[in-house]
């Protein structure tokens, strides 16, 4: 196998390190991870597992660098789905100890009590402060058929210190998530008119009310939260519950969505499988019950202005123009960056922009996290031999990702790698569900279709739930942001 002091031993004629020239057969290189999150690390536990020898690239200073950002966000899966089993076998003999799996993490929980613990068991295999720049063939740009399958792949990353680094591989699983890529506030994709002049006032995460600095941010204040997924409902109940404290009076919401209210909007409620996920849109309905939060349906961001006393005015397609507000959340998702894929060929769905065959089995105006069919190997793979997107980056722009979803994917891939398509063809999870037994509906479409877009069933009418001041659950395994989870 090729060590990690291999790769750094060997550098060509202008000073660049590369893979060292005696591992030139492709059996003979690791299989490159970008990305040391949750799906990233069991990945390398799979490999492992399976005889292969990983190596783990991860842009951040710490394992789960993206789930550290939203540490005070609670997930909304247990201890019991967020662990992989592959890791775990590599965690035992290390006397790690797996938290109850009735509990529910936060991302600060699951980053220290578990990314942690599993990226120190695997050591030098992984490479902190590596931000991965560019992926090819040896030898071969994307456009080049001669003897292209049987080159390795070549990885380029930088260092902290702005060294240019190259590693060559015998597959690339791209983990990478979407965290660093939130959707912007324009309805039509694009940064809406004077968006990113107003960037000092507008958040695309979660904010960390338990900050006293972000706290006195919002508190006393007017906020426009954009979005309609786990992280907006989060979002909603945080600043309620703000409303409610001692030093949050004059706390308001104005919850801006793009598609109109229906039964499905609170998402299952008290029919969901997880709980906690349920209970997210029912706190989130009781926000605007009980009046902390305001409702404006149909309303696509077109620009965003500053009035005379320095607030924001948001003024949709339709010319309609809001009442001024002093802080921004924009929460509508996030989409995969794929620059430094250019290189390489991929089949992504047009809209989704997921692996083709994924795509149609994860479509948001089709399913939830719990009408989503299990996949692997077969719906990741593209054109291109050997790469494979994994995590909440395979789903593209949809945002219906649950972490165990991310789990059996690796477990499929690995397999594949190996060599053993019967264990990677096999099926091995079976997904909660959310209670809302189709998509959400298309953004556009009238409000009594989208009550009767859900499909299957007929979504549960919401109910009020007390608000309370632990921290809030969101969007469980990805950043809190957009739809079940992720990465």
């Amino acid at each position: 196998m090729l060590t990690g002091q291999a790769i750094d031993g060997y550098r060509n004629n202008r000073g660049v390190a590369v893979s060292a020239p005696a591992a030139t057969a492709a059996t003979g290189l690791p299989v490159v991870v970008i990305g040391a999150g949750p799906a990233g690390l069991a990945a390398a536990a799979h490999l492992l597992d399976r005889g292969l020898e990983p190596l783990v690239l991860e842009a951040g200073t710490a394992a789960g660098a993206a789930v550290r950002e939203w540490a005070h966000v609670r997930l909304f899966s247990p201890w019991g789905e967020v662990v992989d089993p592959a890791a775990e076998k590599l965690l035992a003999p290390t006397g790690w100890i797996r938290p109850d799996a009735a509990a529910y993490p936060s991302g600060g929980d699951w980053a220290w009590q578990y990314l942690q613990p599993l990226a120190d068991a695997l050591g030098e295999r992984v490479r902190l402060n590596a931000t991965v720049t560019g992926v090819s063939r040896a030898g071969r740009d994307r456009i080049v058929d001669a003897d292209r399958a049987a080159q390795p792949f070549t990885v380029h990353y930088t260092t902290a210190d702005g060294r240019e680094e190259r590693v060559l591989a015998r597959a690339v699983i791209d983990a990478s998530g979407t965290w660093t890529t939130p959707g912007p506030a324009g309805g039509n994709g694009l940064p809406a008119l004077g968006e990113k002049a107003a960037a000092d006032r507008i958040a695309y995460r979660v904010p960390d009310l338990t900050d006293p600095a972000v706290r006195a941010r919002y508190a006393g204040r007017r906020t426009a939260v954009i979005g309609s997924g786990a992280s907006a409902f989060t979002a909603l109940a945080s600043l309620a519950d703000l409303a409610t404290s001692a030093d949050g009076a004059g706390t308001r919401a104005v919850w801006v969505l793009r598609r109109g209210l229906s039964g499905s909007t609170y998402g299952g409620g008290a029919a969901d499988q997880l709980p906690v996920r349920g209970a997210l849109g029912l706190a989130a309905a009781a926000a605007v019950e009980d009046g902390h939060a305001n409702a404006v349906t149909g309303f696509r961001t077109e620009a965003i202005e500053r009035d005379s006393e320095d607030r924001l005015l948001l003024v949709g397609e339709d010319g309609r123009r809001l009442e001024p507000v002093d802080e921004v959340i924009v929460l509508t998702g996030f989409r995969p960056e794929l620059s430094f894929l250019s290189e390489i060929r991929l089949g992504l769905d047009e809209r989704l922009q997921a692996p083709i065959a994924l795509a149609p089995l994860i479509d948001p105006n089709q399913h939830s996290c719990g009408t989503v069919h299990p996949h692997g190997h077969r719906e990741l793979s593209h054109p291109e031999p050997g790469i494979y997107l994994v995590g909440m980056k395979s789903y593209g722009r949809a945002p219906t990702f649950l972490a165990m979803t991310g789990y059996e994917q690796v477990r499929s891939v690995v397999a594949a790698l190996a060599g053993d398509l019967q264990a990677a063809d096999r099926v091995e999870l079976t997904l909660p569900e959310t209670g809302v037994c189709g998509g959400a509906g298309l953004f556009d479409q009238p409000e009594a279709d989208q009550a009767s877009s859900t499909g299957c069933c007929a979504a549960p009418e919401p109910r009020l739930v007390q608000l309370g001041t632990p921290a809030p659950a969101a969007s469980a395994e990805e950043a809190p942001a957009g739809g079940c989870c992720g990465s």
